[in-house]
């Protein structure tokens, strides 16, 4: 789901750079890339950012660490998608009792309701239509 909004927020940066260029060529002037604090430009952030995504943020090198804070600041959505993936993976990593379980996936649920991301909601409905199988999960 959040790889999904990254692939969204990269497409709508290449149309709005394209737009700017085709803006530039026709009024004739010279057409500038934003160029980020990090050295990246926009599409350079969103495709580097691939790999941010993928990792806890304790695993995260200096870079990834800027490249992140330039990415959330820039699409907060995308923070925002990246925190409930994050506190799903927490909740199967650091849980080790099936009633416990059971109300963090609760609470997770009610936040990705809350959120409204429909790839989100995919995810949550499968989880609830399988807890029972699921929570067996938390007993091993």
């Amino acid at each position: 789901a959040v790889q999904e909004m990254r692939v969204k927020y990269r497409w709508e940066a290449l149309d709005a750079e394209n737009a700017a260029l085709e803006q530039a060529k026709a009024t004739q002037n010279a057409y500038e890339l934003e160029v980020l604090s990090n050295g990246d430009t926009l599409k350079q952030l969103l495709a580097r950012s691939r790999y941010v995504l993928y990792k806890k943020p304790s695993d995260w090198t200096d870079s990834q660490r800027e490249r992140a804070t330039l990415l959330f600041d820039r699409y907060p959505d995308l923070k925002k998608a990246y925190d409930l993936s994050q506190a799903l993976s927490h909740i199967f990593e650091n849980t080790t009792d099936k009633l416990y379980g059971l109300a963090r996936l609760a609470k997770w649920h009610e936040k990705v309701r809350q959120c409204g991301f429909k790839a989100f909601n995919t995810v949550a409905r499968s989880i609830q239509n399988h807890y029972d199988t699921i929570l067996n999960y938390f007993d091993n």
